[in-house]
């Protein structure tokens, strides 16, 4: 398995300078792990971190040698293999360890899997694939997910009233 450790937002400049952003906890974490690759593991970049800019990362790419090359990773994640990554402490959690898991409510209904974790700014979502086709999106904190049981593959979670219905809009 691997994990998105950041993504190339876009060329810097004339000589092959990339901008990116690291999804790491201290974002130099992203050279820490040696070569990244891509979604595939078919293609291998050496990272060299130059300078915090206001959001993102300036750095450079062995092999990327000028704005054409480096536009052209324009978008692309960059990925490591779970196994190169430390262990997290208890209560922490890779999103691609979630990814996939079976939640259910605390009666044992299964309401769907994870389909994406997001973050728009005030901490982190589940999205969940239901299998009527709906999305619901439950805040990822202790009081809404109680139970995160990753040998047994689920998660369950306290449906806030208003989304079970019992509350009006």
């Amino acid at each position: 398995m691997r994990v998105c450790v950041g993504q190339i937002l876009g060329a810097h400049g004339v000589r092959g300078l990339v901008k990116l952003t690291s999804f790491t906890v201290e974002p130099q974490g992203l050279t820490a792990y040696g070569a990244l690759t891509d979604a595939e593991g078919s293609r291998s970049f050496d990272l060299e971190l130059l300078s915090a800019q206001k959001g993102h990362w300036l750095a450079r790419l062995k092999g990327v040698e000028d704005r054409e090359a480096a536009q052209a990773l324009s978008g692309l994640r960059l990925y490591v293999d779970r196994d190169r990554l430390p262990e997290v402490a208890e209560d922490e959690f890779y999103h691609a360890d979630l990814i996939g898991l079976t939640v259910e409510d605390r009666a044992g209904k299964v309401l769907g899997k994870v389909a994406a974790i997001h973050n728009f700014g005030a901490g982190d979502v589940l999205e969940v694939e239901a299998e009527s086709g709906e999305r619901p999106l439950f805040p990822f904190t202790k009081a809404v997910v109680p139970i995160v049981d990753l040998p047994g593959k689920r998660i369950v979670v306290e449906v806030p009233a208003a989304m079970a219905g019992d509350e009006p809009p």
